[in-house]
């Protein structure tokens, strides 16, 4: 299966990321993607960068080296009722928006808490991706999480580095995310959330998990420059409805 972008990379700007966006681009290049998404932490992450790194996107790139970049980030979810540690005025500036759950922010609590901090930050209209939802210590309600994600066009990730690098014990609870999406008809993007150049365009394990659960390749949005482009065109929709 040929994945044509990587939606879930990090830079020095993170605080605990090692590369910047050059090195990771120049790696992107070499191993043959064509759309590079930038998604560094947001400032509840110890270390994060401030607002003002994303309020200043406008000095970012389109492109570099041919590969095609856009903005985002990985909003944390800060409490149970859903609150996001960007500001709408922000978040209305970025390309793409992913939400997460991480201890260093929230430290989550029973199935039904977890679940309900993530259904509500879902319900933010100017959020497009769920992050790493397999990650064992938030314990969700996957059906509802996957249903209402679905219900309102939202994307969820399926991510390769928490088959190796952090998160262990995703590997089942990502199989069951992603039978349901499949069995709803949903969306899912393959990630390697690469904090470090080398990683990224690393999906093999994310890609050997879709494949055992025969997850149609025309609802993974990184899986051609067709899908990427429907669901950027999605993204705008939703920002200019608002």
């Amino acid at each position: 299966m040929e994945i044509v972008a990587d939606l879930h990379v990090h830079t020095i700007a993170s605080g605990h990321g090692y590369s910047t966006v050059l090195e990771n681009v120049q790696v992107a290049k070499r191993k043959g993607l064509l759309v590079l998404g930038i998604a560094d932490h947001t400032p509840s992450m110890p270390g994060g960068p401030s607002p003002l790194y994303f309020e200043a996107r406008g000095h970012f790139p389109r492109e570099v080296l041919g590969v095609r970049l856009y903005f985002g980030a990985e909003v944390d979810i800060v409490d149970e009722e859903g609150h996001l540690d960007l500001p709408e005025r922000i978040l209305r500036r970025l390309d793409f928006v992913i939400v997460s759950l991480h201890p260093q922010v929230f430290q989550g609590g029973s199935r039904e808490v977890n679940t309900r901090a993530l259904l509500r930050a879902l319900e933010h209209p100017l959020v497009d991706i769920v992050a790493h939802p397999g990650n064992p210590r938030y314990p969700l309600d996957y059906a509802e999480v996957v249903t209402r994600a679905v219900q309102l066009d939202k994307v969820i990730e399926i991510n390769n580095s928490s088959f190796s690098v952090s998160r262990r014990g995703s590997e089942e609870n990502c199989r069951l995310i992603a039978q349901e999406v499949k069995s709803r008809g949903g969306w899912v993007v393959v990630s390697s959330d690469a904090h470090f150049c080398e990683e990224v365009g690393e999906f093999g394990e994310a890609l050997r998990l879709l494949e055992d659960v025969g997850f149609p390749t025309e609802r993974i949005v990184n899986a051609s420059l067709e899908n990427l482009e429907d669901f950027f065109k999605r993204v705008a929709q939703r920002r200019r409805s608002l």
